[in-house]
This record gives C-alpha cells, sequence and structure tokens, in this order.
C-alpha cells in the first residue's frame, strides 16, 4: 500500500483516503457515497448514530437521503418494505429489541424479493434490560431468508455496507442483506479505515438500480404478497432456497471485484494459522480478531493453533468451515449467544453440523457461551479458550445432557466468564419499604356531585403535603435539571394508599434501577416502549381475578400506574390505546420530554415543528422537524375515558387534584391518563437553572394547554388570556437553543405555521370548554 503525503493511499485500484472512524461512522459514510432514496428508521442504541449521521449529511446537503422517522421498528420495517416495492434503494439500523419487533416483518421482504441492506449493530436482548453488545439478537435473523454479512472490524463494516448492495440486487438473487458488527465494540470504537475519495467510484462499482417490479406503475399493475396455501408456497420458499443458493455463487464473485477495487480480501472464512493448526478457536467479528493475537502469543510457545471466522452467515459456508477446520483435532466454538436447552449456540448447531458432513472427521467440539452483555472479551480470555482447545485435544467428545465431558473432564458445552454467586448473600430489599399508614394521611378529599358524577378534591396545603414519603427514594442518576423526577415525586402526592409503578423504557427507568441497587420504595416493573400499558392492564386484571377467587382480600386497594416518557407514547401508543378502549383500572403518567433522551435527543412526535434534534438537523436542505407535535392528551380523549389531564410541576395544587381524580377513577375499573411537561435541559439545550421558566413559557404560549377532560367534559384549568399571561410564541422558543432559529427571518414560514397550529388548537380547545356537547 502505497500512501502520500496527504494521506491518500492506493492499494487497490481506487483513490482511498485513510482516517480514523468508528463503525458506525462507516456505514454512515458507505450510506452517503451510495446515496440511498429512503430510510425507514427508529433510534435504538447503539445503531443510532447511523440515522443522526445521516440526517446530518442531509440537512447539510450532502446526500439525498429521505429519513422517515418512524414511531417503532415494527412500522421502520414496514416503511422500509414499502419503499423497497416502489422502486429504490432502501437502508435500515437497527439493534436488540428493534430488531425483535421488527422480526416478523423481515420475511415478508425476503419472501417478496425486494432486495434492501440493513445494519444490524449488535446487543443483548432484554431482559433484563442490557444496551450492550453481544448476539443474542443476531441468532434471531438466521431463518428470515436474508443474507447476512458479518463485518469484523470498522474497515468491514464500510466495506460490507458496499458490497451488500451489489450482493442484494444481483438479478440471480434479489434478496434482503443484513451487515452485522458488535455494538460499542466495533460501532463505537473507532479505528485506522481507508475509504474511497470518488462516491463515482462506489456507485460505479454498486452499478444503477434495476427495477424488477414497481408498485407505483399503475401502467404495469402488480400483485405484490398475494393470499397463497398449498402447493404453491412451498413454490415460493423453494424459490428462496435457490436465490441464497445462488448468492453462494455471487458473493465470493463480489468480494473479488471488490478486492481489486480496494486492495482488501474477504475470504468467505477467514482463516488464521489454521493450515499447521492442531487446534482451533471458531469465532464471530471482534472477538475473532483479539483472538488472533492470543494465537500468536501461544505460537510463540510452540502450540500449533489458529482461528476461524465467517464473513458470511447466511448462507452459511459449511464448506469453507469444512476445510478450515475439518483437520484439527480440536475446535473451541465461542458462542456471543444461547440456544437455551439447546446444548450449545446456533454456531454449534452450524459447525457441527458441517464436520458431521465431512467424512471421516474426528474434530472434538467443545462450546462456551462467553461475553454475554458486553462482558469485555481480552486476549487473555482468548488465551484461555485457544488452551482449552490444546487440552480438549487428547480427550474424546461424549454424548448426552449438558455438561457431558470431553476427555479430562472437560465439559462439551459450559459458559465462560460467568462470576460465582455468595452462598451467604440473602435477599433483602435495597430500600426500605413505605408503612401503608404513612400512605393514607387524609390530606386530600374528593366528593362526587350526584347530578353530574365529576368529582371536586380539596388538598391539604402544600406544606402539610411534604410528609407524604416519596415513592422514588432519592440517589437517582438524573441528569442536573431533569424534570422526571419533580414531576413524578408531585404526581404522588396526590395518590394515597399502596401503589404499583410500571414504567416503560425510558430515563425514568434506566437512572433509577441500575442493578443491584433500586430508587424505588413501592414494586416497580420494567417493559419495553411498545407493551407497558398492555403489561400493566395484565398486572390488573390478574389482581382483580385473584380478588374475585379470594385469593387476595377483597377489600385490599392496590392503585396501579405506568409512567411512560422519553418518546414511549409513540411507539407504545397501540398498546396505550388498547388499555384505554378496554378500560382497565390504572393511570397513564406520561412525562413529556420532547425526545428520546434515553438514546440521545432524537425526534418524538410531541416535539414542535422545526425543532432541531440529532434526526431532525436544521441545515440548508433541512428546516427541523418536518411535522407538527403530536397532541397525545387529546388522543386518548378520543376513547372516551373517564378522565384526561395535563399539568406541569410550577402548578403543584392542580397536579395533586388531578392525580387524585385519576386515582379515583383508576381504584372503581377505570382507566385515566396524565400528560406532564417534563424539563429536559439535555434535549432543549436550555440552562439547568431556567427550567421554571422554560415551563412556564410553554404554557402561558398555550404550546402547553392546562385542562382536563372529565366524563367528556373539556375544563380549562389555566387560561393565560383571562390571566393577561399570554406572551408570544417566540419568548419561548427563543429560551431553548434546540429551537431558537425559529424566531429567526429565515424560518419566517415555518415559524408563522406553527404559531397557526398552535391558536388552532387552542381555539378548538376553548370551543370544546364552551360547549359541553364537543
Amino acid at each position: 500500500m502505497n500512501i502520500d503525503m496527504t494521506g491518500i493511499c492506493s492499494l487497490g485500484s481506487a483513490a482511498q483516503n485513510m482516517d480514523f472512524k468508528s463503525g458506525n461512522e462507516m456505514a454512515s459514510l458507505a450510506a452517503r457515497q451510495i446515496n440511498y432514496h429512503l430510510m425507514g428508521f427508529y433510534p435504538i442504541t447503539p445503531s443510532t448514530e447511523i440515522a443522526e449521521n445521516i440526517d446530518e449529511m442531509y440537512a447539510q446537503g450532502l446526500c439525498e437521503t429521505r429519513l422517515i422517522p418512524a414511531e417503532g421498528e415494527h412500522s421502520a420495517a414496514g416503511i422500509c418494505y414499502g419503499a423497497s416495492t416502489a422502486g429504490g434503494r432502501v437502508l435500515n439500523a437497527t439493534s436488540a429489541q428493534g430488531l425483535l419487533y421488527a422480526l416478523e416483518q423481515l420475511p415478508v421482504q425476503s419472501g417478496t424479493r425486494f432486495p434492501m441492506v440493513m445494519n444490524i449493530v449488535t446487543r443483548a436482548i432484554n431482559g433484563p434490560l442490557n444496551i450492550r453488545g453481544d448476539h443474542s439478537d443476531l441468532m434471531f435473523m438466521l431463518n428470515t431468508g436474508w443474507i447476512i454479512l458479518l463485518a469484523r472490524n470498522q474497515q468491514a463494516v464500510y466495506d460490507m455496507n458496499i458490497m451488500a448492495l451489489r450482493i442484494g440486487e444481483h438479478e440471480k438473487v434479489r434478496l434482503p442483506v443484513a451487515v452485522a458488527y458488535d455494538g460499542f465494540f466495533t460501532s463505537h470504537q473507532k479505528r485506522r479505515v481507508e475509504y474511497f475519495i470518488s462516491e463515482a467510484d462506489v456507485r460505479a462499482f454498486i452499478g444503477p438500480y434495476r427495477e424488477m417490479q414497481s408498485s407505483v406503475k399503475p401502467e404495469q399493475p402488480v400483485t405484490i404478497g398475494p393470499y397463497m396455501n398449498d402447493p404453491d408456497l412451498i413454490n415460493n420458499k423453494y424459490q428462496l432456497h435457490l436465490a441464497m443458493e445462488a448468492a453462494r455463487e455471487v458473493i465470493p464473485e463480489v468480494f473479488a471485484e471488490f478486492a481489486v477495487l480496494s486492495g482488501r480480501q474477504y475470504p468467505l472464512v477467514d482463516s488464521y494459522m489454521t493450515e499447521d493448526a492442531e487446534s482451533g478457536l471458531f469465532a464471530l467479528n471482534s472477538a475473532a480478531e483479539i483472538a488472533k493475537d492470543a494465537a500468536d502469543s501461544l505460537r510463540r510457545e510452540r502450540s500449533a493453533v489458529g482461528v476461524v471466522s465467517p464473513n458470511v452467515l447466511r448462507p452459511f459456508p459449511a464448506a469453507e468451515v469444512q476445510a478450515a477446520v475439518g483437520n484439527l483435532k480440536s475446535l473451541v466454538i465461542a458462542e456471543r449467544a444461547d440456544s437455551y436447552g439447546g446444548n450449545g449456540g446456533c454456531m454449534t448447531f452450524e459447525v457441527k453440523a458441517a464436520l458431521h458432513d465431512l467424512p471421516g472427521n474426528s474434530t472434538r467440539c467443545v462450546t462456551r457461551i462467553y461475553g454475554l452483555g458486553g462482558r469485555d472479551f481480552y486476549t487473555d480470555d482468548a488465551e484461555n479458550l485457544l488452551r482449552l482447545a490444546i487440552n480438549a485435544a487428547g480427550g474424546k467428545a461424549t454424548s448426552g445432557k449438558a455438561g457431558s465431558e470431553v476427555g479430562d473432564g472437560i465439559k462439551a458445552f459450559d459458559y465462560y466468564g460467568v462470576t460465582p454467586g455468595d452462598r451467604n448473600w440473602s435477599l433483602e430489599p435495597v430500600t426500605r419499604p413505605i408503612p401503608a399508614e404513612k400512605t393514607r394521611q387524609a390530606l386530600i378529599k374528593i366528593e362526587q356531585d350526584p347530578e353530574t358524577g365529576r368529582l371536586s378534591v380539596r388538598t391539604s396545603s402544600v406544606r402539610a403535603m411534604t410528609a407524604l414519603p416519596k415513592r422514588i427514594a432519592p440517589g437517582h442518576g438524573a441528569c442536573p435539571g431533569c424534570g422526571i423526577f419533580p414531576n413524578l415525586n408531585q404526581f404522588f402526592k396526590g395518590i394515597e394508599g399502596e401503589v404499583v409503578v410500571l414504567f416503560q423504557t425510558g430515563c425514568g427507568m434506566v437512572v433509577t434501577t441500575a442493578y443491584p441497587e433500586s430508587s424505588h420504595r413501592v414494586t416497580y416493573i420494567h417493559n419495553l416502549f411498545q407493551n407497558g400499558a398492555a403489561t400493566l392492564s395484565g398486572v390488573v386484571e390478574m389482581y382483580r381475578e385473584r380478588q374475585r377467587r379470594g385469593e387476595i382480600p377483597a377489600d385490599r386497594q392496590l392503585t396501579f400506574v405506568m409512567v411512560s416518557g422519553d418518546g414511549g407514547m409513540d411507539i407504545g401508543m397501540g398498546s396505550a390505546l388498547g388499555a384505554a378502549l378496554r378500560d382497565h383500572g390504572m393511570i397513564i403518567v406520561e412525562y413529556d420530554n420532547q425526545g428520546y433522551m434515553n438514546t440521545g435527543n432524537q425526534l418524538s412526535y410531541t416535539v414542535p415543528l422545526g425543532t432541531k434534534t440529532t434526526t431532525s438537523g436544521v441545515g440548508p436542505v433541512e428546516k427541523g422537524k418536518s411535522f407538527h407535535h403530536k397532541d397525545t392528551a387529546q388522543i386518548m380523549a378520543a376513547t372516551n375515558i373517564k378522565y384526561v389531564a395535563t399539568s406541569v410541576e410550577g402548578l403543584s395544587i392542580d397536579m395533586v387534584k388531578k392525580a387524585a381524580k385519576a386515582q379515583w377513577y383508576a381504584n372503581r375499573g377505570h382507566l385515566a391518563y396524565i400528560k406532564l411537561l417534563s424539563a429536559c435541559p439535555l434535549s432543549w439545550r436550555s440552562k439547568e437553572q431556567l427550567g421554571t421558566e422554560v415551563m412556564r413559557a410553554a404554557v402561558d404560549c398555550n404550546f402547553f394547554p392546562i385542562y382536563e377532560v372529565e366524563q367528556g367534559i373539556t375544563t380549562i384549568n389555566y387560561d393565560p388570556e383571562s390571566r393577561k399571561r399570554r406572551v408570544p410564541l417566540s419568548d419561548w422558543l427563543g429560551m431553548m437553543p434546540r429551537s431558537r432559529h425559529l424566531t429567526g427571518p429565515d424560518y419566517r414560514e415555518q415559524y408563522d405555521d406553527l404559531e397557526a397550529e398552535i391558536e388552532r388548537r387552542w381555539q378548538r380547545l376553548k370551543a370544546q370548554a364552551e360547549n359541553e356537547r364537543l
């Protein structure tokens, strides 16, 4: 490789730059050079940066890829599928639960043979919640009919992304392609990399898009995805099989052509020092690269060891695996995912099946599950596994149950890196539970109007209510100025008696439950964004059923509260609407902090038009968020539940009264919903000490009106106009750097549009308050 003083290298036929970048940056760079038509996405760690980077490039006019922010990964996959049927190049990126949420859609994409590319930035599957890297998500991809390329390092992320499109669009293949690389280890760490200087070289390599069928050609109508039973479906799947078999031929051809262009070669299976090896280690992606250093170290001790790792997972390169490991005496198969109950992970099954088909093979295989949940894998760990392979070379594998041994007492299947527990440790509460009597201090009085059925609430003074214990203890890890916990602590002042809380994923959950600690002094449950309301409704109905059967005292009263935020009412809207329509006895509390803050300030649907986020950039081409803010309270009111309300932390008595009303309805078997505007200096980019002023301006400009809808009747609880406190929208927007640009002359059209929409909603709300029929 020749490198001149400018950092330009010329190993292949095309000029390249040398740089220092992360895997996510390289995936984004490849996407920019390819210039995809569209990317449907939903943010999830650690893949989110890809969409953020592409959006920033789009905003600056560096690429034309249109980003569509879905309300969840299932919809993101649907957006991508729909876009691919309309003719054009499509990209997606996801991880972990996002991949599983999208999983239903993926066989649809492959079964109808529409190519696209998806980056899978691998991460541990929940539960419990973990955002670090392993391969438990990737293994769910194996049977979806997608080609899967593996990127072992940051360079391979770039290269595989370019080759993936060429492979998937090949006329003999026509399949979607996934590029999988390790979360954080590869996605966020930076390494020396090379990339093509000219986009023209990339686009010449992949070639022009060739449309096969299109859903937007009415002159050539086509039925995409027909109803298909036997005997036709098996033929369809056989065609998919043939396409995958064709990929076996196409992939090496594309790899070879790319080697000429780039100077970088990718065999189907990477074999390191296996020619004369007696023992080996089979591993995927970044761990295999670490293991090569361990192999070098052991070679210096005259141990004949090698490392094997595939660059392609689907179609599985069985023949190449046979060639790489078939002559070994022993092989340790290291897996970052377990197939529970199967005595090995998926790679164990694949490798053993390949060896079984090799006549006369006697390689002894040992499996070790390692590195789950992002547990680091160092050179010493790889050396330990290679030494295990050396020791296994002298024994004979026995079949049977898990824990069976391979000569010398070596287990054929086990975990590596598990920390022994303390047998003397006993399970004790992290925080002291709140005595029931302390939660019932009769500080709130509720009366129901016998004629209207509506409630009136009288509370004690704010000072008196400080005697109520906090359900969330101090010591959480929230950012300075975060409004979540002032909001929740204030809300819970209005809830008397014992409670059970469910938190959807979000900042409120993450900063209060870092194992083995917890900030919750009451029973706490977690489930993912998209299913919190359904989960809590199951808890509620089981509790009621057990009361009916006499298993729980009938006079025992629990209040069930679900806490959502960080965009949780985007991806979780369907679940919440279902629970509302079924009218379970529970409260949904949404802290609206105006962003997906647990993943890094991506666009939330509640963000105002024109707002700058990490996925709605501001630049010559993009002008911030492109659509108006979501009115969750009005959506929930449309389900005709008994009680809906909005409030902010500065209106303490207002919030307490609304919480009390919500509890009254919930304890009588009805769902109630409360939306709280929650300060987030990190998202709003405002000063921490200005939180109260920013919140007040949001209310006084009517962006966040304070009202309640009780039994279908709307009441405005705070009217800034009648109090002569209304302020221009620009006062509020100007307080926050994320939206300050909207007050400038270049964004006048967006400002006027947002101002008109806020006024339209305000006048509609006033009309509802004035007319009970609305």
